[in-house]
């Protein structure tokens, strides 16, 4: 039996985020969405989008400041998709200090 491969995490996730995925995911978080923001990008501010329930963004802010991690907010969303809200997810938004 072979050991399932860990993701190769610098080769898809922007290199000024790629410590922050991992140690959510370390942690639990179920992250889907990063950017590390800058000329370019998606995102005007260092931002993780992540799965879960109405606890799971008190967890993951918790995490991130227990590491002091600059965060700037937290937020619960639904995108509109197709005319329909989708979601809800959690976003964290970082200052530009990562």
């Amino acid at each position: 039996m072979s050991k399932k491969r860990q993701p190769d995490w610098d080769s898809f996730i922007d290199p000024g985020i790629v410590s922050t995925v991992r140690l959510l995911n370390e942690h639990g978080i179920d992250t889907f969405e990063s950017c590390e923001s800058g000329v370019g990008h998606s995102y005007p501010e260092p931002t993780v989008r992540f799965h879960g329930d109405r606890t799971e963004g008190f967890k993951a802010v918790a995490i991130a400041l227990q590491h002091a991690m600059p965060v700037f907010s937290m937020r619960r969303i639904w995108q509109i998709i197709d005319g329909e809200p989708t979601g809800p997810y959690w976003e964290i938004v970082f200052r530009n200090q990562l």
